[in-house]
């Protein structure tokens, strides 16, 4: 027969034996709560990782046209391959002439080497060894501003040198007015970049009209009369569709580049 100091005992040990199945099972539900927690975090910091190396958080990273519109901005994405940028080896005090022999005529723009040395060095290295040759100028805007640019060996608007060149003479023009912009007169050839200081690549615009814009693109030439002409004409003609920064509708190639000391 059971005493009932015995059948106390026993509901006691019935009793600790529940409590410590229960906590048991509650250690259990909290390391599982713990391990999804933990795989979660692991995943949004794999996707944070991913994005800023992909440049969706990278402030270095450069987009094709970095204005919020981009047919009101002579923009250009330089080629991800990286080199480095040539060494100085022109006369930083000489007048030089960039010619560009197109299927539309020559282009002859002077270039000042006191002014804007890196960029003259950059586009004579280049010249020479052949980069804008068989190359298309690949965007031709009509409204806000009027250029023709040219430059890109892709005839994308993607390709570049591989290296930057820095921002050179953006006082030039004056100061901006109360819209942050000077103009750029008639003639005028500058170079493109991604809207980002010292992202200037190989990608140059000629304006054929006076253009409104940001001091932003190193003036760098000026166009002879011919030779604005010829992108004048091929203004005329328009774009090649109704795209925001579409080619010209009359093809323009730079059959060949030449840049030589005056």
């Amino acid at each position: 027969m059971v005493t009932s100091d015995q059948r106390r005992r026993q509901l006691a040990r019935e009793k600790f034996e529940r409590q410590q199945e229960r906590r048991a099972a509650a250690r259990q539900k909290t390391r599982r709560r713990t391990a999804v927690i933990g795989a979660a975090a692991a995943v949004v910091i794999a996707v944070l990782v991913g994005l800023t190396v992909g440049g969706v958080f990278d402030g270095k990273k450069d987009t094709k046209d970095s204005a919020a519109d981009p047919a009101a901005s002579p923009s250009a994405t330089p080629s991800p391959k990286t080199s480095p940028s040539p060494a100085m080896a022109i006369d930083a005090k000489a007048k030089y002439a960039f010619s560009l022999k197109t299927n539309e005529g020559e282009i002859k723009i002077d270039m000042d080497a006191a002014k804007t040395p890196q960029t003259v060095n950059s586009f004579k290295s280049l010249a020479d060894k052949g980069f804008f040759d068989n190359t298309k100028c690949h965007r031709l805007t009509t409204e806000g501003i009027f250029v023709l640019q040219c430059g890109d060996p892709e005839g994308t608007g993607m390709g570049g040198p591989g290296y930057k060149i820095a921002d050179e003479n953006l006082d030039a023009l004056g100061k901006p007015g109360a819209d942050g912009k000077v103009v750029y007169p008639t003639g005028t050839v500058a170079m493109a970049n991604t809207g980002q200081p010292g992202s200037g690549g190989s990608q140059f615009f000629l304006v054929y009209k006076d253009s409104p814009l940001p001091p932003s693109y190193t003036p760098f030439g000026t166009m002879d009369a011919a030779g604005l002409k010829i992108v004048q004409d091929v203004a005329k003609e328009g774009v090649a569709d109704g795209d925001k920064a579409p080619a010209p509708k009359k093809p323009v190639t730079i059959e060949k580049a030449a840049v030589t000391k005056n």
